[in-house]
């Protein structure tokens, strides 16, 4: 337990600990539970009757009348998400987690630091750990907000909102609603547990735990920019 207080203040020592004895399940819950908390919240409070018609103008419809009516027979509403999304939540995290872990694994046969699965698991799930402040300021969001706001407007350290607000269907929209700057932070944490494990330089830690991300999100830089 006291590794969710030390990530943040000792994150070396938690790391060191971490290599002799590897553990995944407390980080991956709580990430899991807060951010599923955090959606949950946000659809239970949110305007039922917006939330379908902003979900409809999303999807680009110039339905009629009728056919908009008939739609929202079939679209689950707010408090139908809400339900969906606890366990979503729990299972979606575990399944990234997973993908990290493989990652890690073959990134370490190809370093030559052989790493394992429960390691990689330990690793994302440990250095991921400050996305649980994004969680919870999205809970802030949620009684502070209009509640005929967007989910994507309660990411509040998400380059839109925090700098731009992008309309619905603009190029860029997808990148800037995605990247947060607690990447940053979870970008250092996951380098300095790579560095502390196999004691190389910030190079091969940073180029390790980089690699992904750039690869999703100059995907994502290329889809808007072309």
């Amino acid at each position: 337990m006291s590794h969710l207080i030390n990530i943040f203040v000792e994150p070396a020592k938690v790391f060191a600990e971490l290599k002799e004895k590897p553990s995944f399940l407390l980080p991956i819950l709580v990430i899991a539970v807060v951010g599923g908390l955090a959606a949950m919240l946000y659809f239970f409070n949110v305007d039922p009757e917006w939330f379908t018609n902003h979900q409809l103008q999303a999807a680009g419809s110039e339905m009629s009348a009728a056919e908009l009516e008939q739609a929202k027979q079939f679209m689950p509403g707010a408090r139908t998400m809400a339900y969906i999304t606890g366990p979503s939540a729990v299972i979606v995290t575990f399944i990234v987690f997973a993908l990290y872990a493989l990652y890690y694994m073959l990134a370490g046969k190809i370093s030559g630091n052989a790493t394992s699965f429960k390691h990689g698991l330990a690793l994302g799930a440990w250095s991921s750990m400050p996305m649980v402040l994004g969680s919870v300021l999205a809970i802030v969001g949620v009684y502070t907000s209009s509640p005929q706001s967007t989910l994507e407007s309660m990411q509040m350290l998400n380059i839109d909102p925090l700098f731009v607000q992008l309309e619905t269907g603009h190029p860029w929209a997808t990148l800037a609603r995605s990247f947060s700057l607690l990447n940053f932070w979870v970008w250092f944490l996951a380098a300095l547990g790579w560095k502390t494990w196999y004691r190389t330089g910030w190079g091969q830690a940073l180029f390790v735990v980089l690699l992904p991300s750039v690869v999703i999100y100059g995907a994502m830089a290329l889809v808007a920019a072309f």
